[in-house]
């Protein structure tokens, strides 16, 4: 600390010791409430330490256990001091590092919220103090509701949707520092208040949360506009917006009946991240030794199925989960249990600084699944209705099966996850809905793709979607076909499962010029920059096609956010004939049949195939349209694509 007047902050800072030990006191013998008073009257907070992580931490968790990491130069030659009611220090350890302590703190269930001085000693230097701060929680772990098959998520690269503020686009203090729209991987200068500005847009359109993709710093020299390379876990990237800013966007989504997912990344940070220069132990990364020794990093081969194969040797297992996703993306070694502790405590500071509803995490099958186990109950543990969902990229449902709770795994592994990724279904969807119909191809690949469901002990909570920020564009995928499209979206959103769709699906934004390009891929939203010539927000400059599609979804999305039947219903199929495959979903009084239909032709399909529905005679409406449809003897369709049908109306 630096003070102008040395002398007189010396003797104020001298007393301020002094109360904190006890040395100086208005009373012989302050009673607990006289001293829990004291500290929550604190005004002055010290910050003599360099970080204290978590920054602060809240009264009240099941778990009464708190683990802090302390930096600071020299710290291990300090002993840490607390005097506050309720919270003791059961164990300090020390690290490879000088620079480092750990502290174990037990936070008692009736401590009370208040600031607290933490005393760093040593015997031939003054004392140095930090201010810390236990916070009431703001509602009970209960109320903290997650996703679920109601919800539709909306997710967004924050970079490229929309720019409120211009003025947090450079940062001089961060690396990169340059807004070029042109380029495909520098940053654009989307922010946290261009989300926030647009909500009423989103919410008009049907959805029900938002995930935004991660929005804390990145200070990277280069692509930092993506978030996965992160530099400080409990740092909001400035040129995203604040703290607070990220704050109105929770509270934004809560006055609006919407859920806000966070995404998360506990398997990899960014080589720029603060710690890299002076890493607490030689085991904080895995194969640090590489790294530190000989300069490079060693890549995982992506054999994501190491984690469930009975025969995979140890250095398959080992390189899977501890090489490096990318060489600028140091993997953080889990089993470390200070790094476990410090992940898993990061997860809680968010839902509870944020109020989140759920976690979206990052590469989930290339992290220590111990670790995940741990790190997921933990969470679940705390908010027993919330909702973490794990990116399993495979289309092996069986491997997307064994990471969800619940499974019946030949190894015992319980996941403690709720949701996983069903990029076994989107492929699926894509393969079938541009195949030919024969016997094994063409819309069989839906049916065959959902008959799978007895793989997973709750279908409902997997996550599907058409795309995502590393795929091509559903779009692109289907060849820029719009019936295709609408088929596939209509089918999802019909499907048992939770939903996510990527932004601009609505506008059938697309990657037709470089597919595969992810800077493409994460293209601008049209109207989210001053001066855009296309505003998706107000509809000037759509095209038909893209007016069309956005009514289409809209239509489609507001009307499952009231239907119990595709939300928690009853499911029966029918396999494909003839071109046309039939999905019901059924609750109550509410029935929605789903047609999907590949032929060029009209045709007219015998209803009596369907006779074990018993809707004969029942009228039906047309979602899209409103037209009625009376469901007797035959039933014709004139033109390739979806048709969604409800009783209710």
């Amino acid at each position: 600390m630096h003070y102008r007047n040395f002398r007189t902050a010396f003797f104020l800072k001298a007393f301020v010791i002094a109360i904190a030990l006890g040395l100086v006191s208005c009373k012989e013998k302050p009673n607990t409430a006289a001293m829990s008073e004291g500290a929550e009257k604190i005004t002055t907070e010290i910050r003599d330490i360099e970080r204290v992580e978590p920054p602060n931490w809240w009264v009240g968790f099941k778990n009464t256990e708190l683990q802090l990491l302390v930096k600071h130069s020299d710290i291990s030659e300090r002993t840490p001091r607390i005097s506050y009611p309720g919270v003791h220090i059961k164990a300090i350890h020390k690290a490879d590092s000088p620079n480092y302590l750990f502290i174990d703190l037990e936070i008692e269930k009736t401590t009370e919220p208040g600031k607290f001085n933490i005393l760093f000693e040593h015997q031939d230097h003054e004392a140095l103090m930090y201010t810390y701060t236990l916070m009431p929680r703001l509602k009970p772990a209960e109320d903290y509701i997650g996703f679920d098959s109601s919800d539709v998520i909306y997710l967004i690269t924050p970079d490229r949707f929309a720019n409120a503020n211009s003025e947090n686009d450079i940062v001089e203090t961060l690396q990169e520092r340059r807004i070029d729209r042109t380029d495909d991987y520098a940053r654009h200068g989307g922010d946290i208040e261009g989300i926030t500005d647009h909500l009423d847009y989103i919410h008009d359109l049907g959805f029900t949360a938002v995930w935004p993709c991660p929005l804390l710093i990145n200070d990277m020299p280069e692509a930092s506009y993506h978030g996965y390379a992160i530099t400080d876990y409990y740092r909001v990237d400035p040129r995203f917006g604040t703290l607070e800013t990220y704050k109105a966007l929770s509270e934004g989504l809560h006055q609006r009946g919407m859920k806000h997912v966070m995404d998360q990344v506990v398997n990899h940070c960014g080589i720029e991240h603060w710690w890299m220069s002076d890493l607490p132990f030689k085991d904080w990364l895995n194969y640090q030794h590489y790294f530190e020794n000989e300069g490079r990093a060693i890549i995982t081969e992506h054999h994501r199925t190491t984690n469930q194969d009975l025969y995979a040797s140890e250095v398959d297992k080992a390189l899977e989960t501890g090489g490096w996703f990318v060489p600028v993306m140091p993997d953080l070694n889990q089993r470390n249990p200070f790094m476990a502790s410090y992940l898993i405590q990061n997860s809680i500071w968010w839902i509870e600084t944020i109020q989140l509803n759920g976690i979206r995490q990052d590469t989930y099958p290339y992290s220590d699944k111990s670790f995940l186990s741990d790190w997921a109950g933990a969470i679940m543990d705390e908010y027993p209705n919330f909702s973490i969902v794990g990116e399993e990229w495979s289309t092996n449902p069986l491997l997307i099966g064994y990471w969800q709770e619940g499974a019946n795994n030949k190894d015992g592994y319980d996941s403690n996850l709720k949701s996983t990724m069903d990029f076994a279904m989107q492929e699926q969807i894509v393969k079938g809905l541009l195949e030919p119909e024969t016997w094994g191809t063409g819309l069989i690949r839906l049916y065959n793709g959902l008959a799978n469901d007895f793989a997973y002990p709750n279908p409902s909570d997997i996550l599907i979607f058409p795309d995502n920020h590393d795929m091509n564009r559903i779009f692109t995928q289907l060849g820029g076909d719009i019936v295709k499209t609408k088929m596939a979206l209509s089918y999802m959103l019909v499907l048992p499962r939770v939903v996510q769709v990527y932004y601009g699906t609505e506008i059938l934004m697309n990657d037709f010029e470089k597919p595969g390009d992810h800077g493409l891929i994460r293209t601008d939203y049209p109207g989210g920059w001053e001066g855009d010539p296309v505003n998706v927000f107000t509809g000037e400059g759509l095209t038909d096609d893209q007016k069309d599609m956005k009514g289409f979804l809209k239509t489609l999305l507001n009307y499952r956010k009231h239907s119990k039947a595709i939300q928690q219903g009853k499911t029966l199929h029918f396999a494909p004939k003839d071109g046309v495959y039939l999905l019901i979903r059924k609750a109550e009084d509410e029935i929605v049949i789903h047609v999907l239909n590949s032929n060029t032709e009209p045709i007219a399909i015998d209803l009596e195939r369907y006779d074990e529905l018993g809707l004969t005679g029942t009228v039906f409406k047309d979602i899209i349209n409103g037209d009625e449809v009376l469901w007797k003897d035959r039933l014709t369709l004139s033109k390739p694509g979806s048709l969604i049908l409800t009783s209710k109306f």
